[in-house]
């Protein structure tokens, strides 16, 4: 601090307990301001342009219009294209909350600290460029974190379960909150929530470009349903000045279609290059549970003489990979996803007794355990401690590769559960594929159209996106291979690749012109090409439409 009367000698920022002199005017102006966040924006706020440098900030309509909900409500959820503006119109939100509310605590948060920082940096601008008359003096400024006299604070950090634990926030401004790793955004949100909702005029907002199905997918569809207290606000990219059909074609030949839809169009359709066709992920949705707890989500009670399947994906229950089951309704076509568990934090020798429990309950579904790493201590004490009577297998069959079975009697080979190998991970990716695009496989949780729309081609097959999982895809890709096989066939009495050829074939067929042949009674030189049968009459091809019939 400084007896200059500024901090730490900067003359763009006052000191604490430094008085001003007021006039009449400045006094008429404090209370416009403090009365109209929208008029102190636009009279008093400065931002960078990249083309004149430092400007008033002139707001856009939609801007205006975010300012406004941010200010009449509590919780607010943005979905706008890159470039748009949005985390500067937050800024100058957020300055006059804390300007104008005394003991006031926000937090900035965003993916990466380094990206709050810069956002706290730009506010912080915009503050060293205001009259000295609005400024309050400053107790803390630095990269992290600023104090004012009024006693407001303001926190920049990375979004996490522990960014802002233990601390009481009036706001939380939560940047390009879809580009949050999922399971950090529910630890978040778990950890977090709770004291928000627990005050009465504290605020949540929300403001990101799409990055396929993940929470801000989940949060932004309940919000337009009326399903939670978000109010939805959504943002063309046309109505930002400069825009045109122009510009929109020049993006796109400097990137990609792909790549348009998703940061400008603001199209919840994932990750590029998707083993699940964009237009497929677009028209999937999902429904909130009849039951859920612990990780366990029941789309569909057991019904009486179903026949259903458990399909396990197993991890270490080290908090990165997720331990996984789907059960699936396999009485008749199409299957149906009809409960779904997942947990990151379960151990390999509690998951047998959550898939147990579960798969009693199922009518004593068929299980299947991935058994590349530890999934086979699971499928073996389901099978000999808990003594679980349908358990599947596979054994080696020399060229054909793995095949399924039940029981363990036979071949020396045979193992419970299967091996993800390279040719029952490319099988199933096939056929998961032809089950979902064909809805031939319905489902409805959110979870697994989360991990579909992230599911990518990596290398020469398909895995999770950077900072995603797959351990539901897998239950469904497993799934897809038994569908293929012989036993699977024999248990069911579905033939699903006879099924979906036929469906085809007829699909094509009804496609396609019907045409016949007719007797007009034409001479010969009149009708051209002719047909004569055995008996010497004279035929006409001639191709038929629809409404001739």
């Amino acid at each position: 601090m400084s007896t200059s009367g500024h901090y730490l000698n900067n003359p763009n920022l006052k000191s604490a307990n430094v008085q001003e002199n007021w006039t009449s005017e400045t006094v008429e102006e404090y209370t416009k301001c403090m009365k109209d966040p929208l008029y102190f924006i636009e009279h008093y706020i400065k931002i960078i342009s990249l083309d004149e440098g430092l400007i008033p900030f002139g707001m856009y309509k939609f801007q205006r219009n975010m300012v406004k909900t941010f200010h009449k409500n509590r919780f607010s959820i943005c979905k706008l294209p890159r470039q748009s503006g949005k985390s500067t119109t937050i800024i100058a939100y957020l300055l006059y909350y804390v300007l104008f509310n005394s003991t006031v605590n926000v937090a900035i948060l965003a993916n990466k600290a380094a990206t709050a920082r810069d956002i706290l940096g730009r506010l912080q601008l915009a503050y060293e460029n205001l009259p000295k008359w609005l400024q309050q003096g400053v107790l803390q400024w630095n990269k992290g974190s600023l104090e004012l006299e009024n006693g407001s604070k303001i926190l920049a950090a990375s979004t996490s379960a522990s960014a802002v634990r233990g601390g009481s926030y009036n706001i939380i401004f939560l940047d390009e909150f879809a580009y949050v790793p999922s399971n950090i955004a529910e630890q978040f949100f778990s950890s977090v929530y709770p004291t928000i909702s627990a005050g009465k005029s504290t605020k949540v907002i929300i403001v990101s470009t799409p990055r396929g199905m993940n929470m801000f997918y989940k949060l932004w569809v309940d919000a337009t349903n009326k399903r939670n207290s978000y109010i939805p606000i959504e943002v063309h990219w046309k109505e930002i000045p400069g825009r045109t059909e122009k510009w929109k074609r020049e993006t796109i030949r400097n990137t990609s279609e792909a790549q348009f839809q998703t940061e400008f169009e603001c199209e919840f359709l994932g990750s590029v290059n998707t083993l699940i066709s964009p237009s497929k992920l677009r028209h999937l949705a999902y429904k909130t549970p009849i039951k859920s707890n612990s990780g366990l989500d029941v789309h569909v009670m057991p019904e009486k003489e179903h026949n259903y399947m458990l399909v396990a994906d197993v991890s270490r229950g080290l908090a990165n990979d997720y331990s996984a089951f789907l059960v699936i309704d396999i009485t008749e076509l199409p299957y149906k996803v009809v409960a779904k568990y997942r947990d990151n934090e379960i151990k390999p020798l509690l998951f047998p007794n959550k898939i147990y429990d579960v798969a009693k309950v199922y009518n004593q579904a068929f299980v299947l355990i991935e058994v590349n790493d530890i999934g086979d201590q699971v499928a073996h004490t389901l099978q000999f401690d808990l003594e679980y009577d349908n358990m599947l297998m596979s054994m080696m069959r020399g060229r054909a590769g793995q095949i399924l079975g039940s029981g363990l009697g036979g071949a020396g080979r045979s193992q419970l559960g299967v091996r993800t190998t390279k040719a029952v991970k490319r099988i199933g990716c096939s056929n998961f594929k032809t089950l979902i695009e064909s809805d031939k496989l319905i489902t409805q949780d959110y979870d697994l159209i989360n991990e579909m729309s992230t599911f990518i081609i990596h290398g020469s097959s398909y895995a999770a996106d950077d900072g995603c999982n797959d351990d539901l895809v897998m239950c469904g890709i497993l799934f897809s291979w038994c569908t293929t096989q012989q036993f699977y066939k024999e248990l069911t009495d579905i033939d699903l690749r006879k099924r979906i050829s036929l469906e085809s074939a007829d699909q094509l067929e009804s496609d396609m012109l019907p045409f016949g042949f007719v007797q007009d009674g034409l001479p010969e030189d009149d009708i051209g090409e002719e047909l004569v049968d055995n008996y010497g009459t004279r035929w006409s091809p001639v191709v038929r439409t629809t409404d001739d019939f």
